[in-house]
């Protein structure tokens, strides 16, 4: 039995479970916590979360304005995609480029916290954080300091190489500082992420099923070769045979009105960006007519 209450991002749960865990399970004690975790956020549905793309911000070579301007705009975007029936956002500092590999500055980690908070103040759906390239403890401080309710991380185990050279995983370091913080923060895993070609001999069916059993994470996101590209199904249905029962699965590009349900059928979750901005390119401003096709495509609008 799960009972839930919601207060700004501050979700409890609480839920009743028969029986005694798999010795493989409670190596993280995970099974329960992971599943206490999603439905806390979710519920018992597929959720789908919308992104909003931050422009530059303080120390990045093209910010202008304020961080005040930012955040505005942020909590804008955020509302227009709760009202559209998102169930969820995620921030991410898309405009840094060049992207730090993975310790950001501390004025990147202070714009952010500013705007993740505006963004949870503002909306009533879970809030998410990414701080490219590959921060995952900034972004957990700030979702602790905020109320946002997960974070992704690009590269969580393994490596990657990356246009920022190579990416290491740091899960013995992110999965470690949640417990000591004592916060109920989400982990979302990318598998062989965007943007990244893996070390020679390593496949996307045994890195997902390490970064489960290994990694500990809430969830895997598996994506295309770069932001937009679509992910074969086929792919997700093989990943998926690798994995326990209760693992969970998202895809984290490529949606878009004419793949978006089908997705979903073998997914557990959905990100979207591109495909819900001006002429489909990341970054763009929001449009109204791509956000209505694509949750109309979904049933949903």
């Amino acid at each position: 039995m799960i009972e839930q209450s919601y207060q700004g991002q501050c979700w409890r749960s609480v839920r009743k479970v028969d029986g005694r865990l798999s010795g493989e399970a409670e190596r993280f004690g995970k099974a329960r916590d992971r599943e206490k975790r999603h439905e806390a956020l979710w519920g018992s549905g597929r959720p789908v979360v919308g992104m909003v793309h931050l422009p530059p911000l303080p120390g990045a070579p093209g910010f202008t304005g304020t961080v005040e301007e930012i955040s505005s705009r942020a909590a804008e975007e955020a509302t227009v995609l709760t009202r559209a029936g998102f169930d969820g956002v995620l921030v991410e500092n898309y405009g840094d480029t060049p992207f730090y590999p993975a310790d950001v500055p501390p004025e990147t980690v202070s714009a952010l916290a500013v705007v993740v908070r505006a963004v949870v103040q503002e909306t009533t759906v879970p809030v998410g954080v990414n701080v490219l390239r590959n921060d995952s403890l900034s972004a957990l401080g700030i979702a602790v300091a905020t109320g946002a309710g997960f974070i992704r991380v690009n590269v969580h185990t393994g490596s990657m190489f990356t246009d920022q050279g190579l990416l290491q995983g740091r899960a013995h370091e992110t999965i470690r500082k949640r417990a000591a913080l004592g916060a109920d923060v989400s982990i979302l895993a990318d598998v062989l992420v965007k943007h990244a070609t893996p070390p020679p001999g390593v496949d996307l069916d045994s890195a997902a099923r390490d970064t489960w059993l290994r990694g500990g994470p809430d969830g895997l996101i598996l994506t295309g070769t770069e932001t937009g590209a679509p992910v074969d199904p086929e792919s997700i249905r093989g990943v998926r045979e690798t994995l326990p029962a209760d693992a969970k699965v998202w895809v984290g590009s490529g949606g878009n009105p004419d793949n978006g349900k089908d997705l979903l059928q073998v997914a557990d979750g959905l990100i979207v960006g591109s495909s819900l901005r001006a002429g489909g390119i990341a970054g763009a401003p929001l449009d109204p007519a791509r956000i209505a096709s694509f949750m109309d495509a979904l049933g949903r609008g």
